[in-house]
């Protein structure tokens, strides 16, 4: 049980939660995040289908990595991600339809997340089943972690709502002189977001300050 959460362990989870983050430390993962966090429910389920398939993909991988040609890696990386995207997507429209529609190609297109590439290459080709695991759940959970804190504030600057629930279009908010800020919803905002949230952890975290 010690040698399951050991120290490298705990760091293979805890790490992309903060200081490795793979959105505000390793810069990946960057295109999702501008595109489907202008409302929170989107963005929580992007981030909880991009954790699955980070985990489980490095999982497979890890356990299939001695019998895998070197040349063709990448392809067998390739098909392991697309077939779970293709579940993920599947049960999304069976379940979650109008999150689903909400979603539309990005669903799809976490087959190219450089997050998912990323791992399967640096760490499960070279790790066991369970480290890779973790690994995997961490920087899915880190990403999540970064769209969730983005859509919240898009969402409740831009729209005024939090899941859909109004928040600040009453009366009383617009006579104090608020509105919603309509750019909040714009593409480039979610950018500007990150950079904030980029440069707040930068500012709280020694090691990450360039010197």
């Amino acid at each position: 049980m010690s040698e399951l959460f050991s120290k490298k362990n705990k760091e293979a989870f805890t790490l992309p939660l903060s200081k490795d983050n793979p959105v505000t430390v390793q810069v990946l993962g960057i295109c999702s995040a501008l595109a489907v966090t202008a409302q929170l429910e989107p963005a929580i389920v992007m981030g909880l289908a991009v954790t699955i398939i980070v985990a489980f993909s490095n999982v497979i991988i890890s356990l299939m990595r001695n019998t895998i040609p070197t040349r063709i890696r990448i392809i067998v990386q390739l098909v392991v991600v697309a077939a779970l995207v293709t579940i993920v997507n599947q049960v999304l429209k069976a379940f979650a339809y109008n999150v689903a529609q909400a979603l539309s190609v990005y669903v799809g297109l976490i087959i190219t997340n450089c997050i998912l590439m990323g791992r399967l290459e640096a760490f499960a080709m070279t790790n066991k089943p369970w480290p890779s695991f973790l690994d995997g759940l961490g920087n899915g959970l880190g990403y999540a972690k970064i769209l969730v804190i983005v859509a919240f504030f898009r969402e409740l600057l831009g729209s005024g709502t939090i899941f859909g629930v109004n928040i600040l279009n009453y009366e009383c908010v617009k006579n104090a002189g608020y509105m919603n800020n309509g750019m909040m919803l714009m593409p480039a905002m979610a950018l500007i977001v990150v950079a904030c949230i980029v440069w707040w952890q930068r500012a709280h975290n020694k090691d990450l300050q360039e010197k």
